[in-house]
């Protein structure tokens, strides 16, 4: 019987080191026995797994599918021993790599990490904060902490909190510009815009008593990509944006910013999920962390902030 784990072994480790050599050094065999292994992968597979020359090694499309899936059954593998070991009761441990907003990041996920780790002394976190759209698989993450609506079925989400829209200025700007009094008032004031390519430049407004939602074009002198650097810009007293409320509320409540055409307020809602590649097995470190935020963040994900 061919032991194809072993295998899958070796060629995780060549993929992820980029060499013979060097998986040959981890795993105490020659480079020449890591080519050999990795060739008899290939054939057996019909198809190229690593593109190799004398300085470079990249992953095919093919080797890239077989490496995700390769990692899923070793990590399954080590996991149902650890299972074993502990006498049935499986301990999170290992590598766990996330990914967050920069806002959710850091007034949500940064503060509870002492805990985490606390409660699970045996999971490393390796965590980015970017507000840009990422691949899970591609980026090699095991969360990714994101809002709106979902766009890869092959995905599964865990909703964590949602939060209300506001828009908000610093004192200082609407001391020197006014106090917009209807959405119409807009046209005379410096409104940021984010600069993804499906938002648009129109902020969504209600009619006190109606539920009819309408839209007002707004226009200013600076698009970002990140609810953190529209707060910074209201707060230094720049202009006007309109940003989940989980973004702003400290300083709301500090008086450092304050909210404006609540009346027309439409109620939409900023949805943060936690996003992850959906697996019949779910690793017990990512399975553990989710649990952990949803509990932090509120049962049943109804917090609304």
């Amino acid at each position: 019987m061919d032991n194809r784990t072993g295998e899958m072994e070796v060629f995780v480790s060549a993929a992820e080191l980029q060499s013979f050599s060097a998986a040959g050094r981890r795993l105490k065999l020659s480079p020449s026995a890591v080519s050999k292994l990795v060739t008899r992968i290939e054939d057996r597979l019909g198809t190229r797994l690593l593109v190799r020359s004398t300085r470079t090694m990249t992953l095919t499309p093919e080797g890239e599918v077989y490496l995700d899936r390769a990692r899923r059954i070793l990590a399954d593998i080590a996991e149902t021993e650890q299972i074993v070991a502990a006498g049935g009761k499986l301990v999170p441990r290992g590598l766990l790599r996330i990914n967050a907003s920069l806002g959710f990041g850091e007034r949500y996920l940064l503060p509870l990490v002492p805990e985490f780790l606390k409660l699970y002394p045996e999971v490393q976190l390796d965590i980015s904060l970017t507000d840009g759209i990422i691949g899970l698989i591609e980026e090699r993450t095991d969360i990714a902490i994101r809002s709106g609506a979902m766009d890869d079925s092959s995905l599964k989400a865990r909703k964590l909190l949602e939060s209300r829209r506001v828009i908000v200025a610093a004192p200082s700007y609407l001391q020197a510009h006014g106090v917009p009094q209807s959405p119409a008032d807009l046209a005379d004031h410096n409104c940021f815009s984010f600069n993804f390519r499906r938002s648009l430049n129109e902020w969504p407004f209600k009619e006190p008593g109606s539920t009819e939602i309408y839209r007002i074009p707004v226009s200013g002198n600076c698009l970002v990509n990140s609810g953190m650097i529209m707060r910074q810009l209201c707060l230094v007293g720049s202009g006007l944006g309109r940003v989940g409320q989980f973004h702003v509320q400290p300083d709301i409540d500090a008086g450092l910013l304050v909210p404006v055409l609540e009346e027309y307020n439409p109620g939409d809602l900023e949805t943060i999920h936690a996003v992850f590649v959906g697996h019949d097995h779910l690793a017990a470190r990512i399975r553990a962390f989710i649990d952990f935020l949803s509990d932090h963040l509120g049962k049943s994900s109804q917090q609304k902030v």
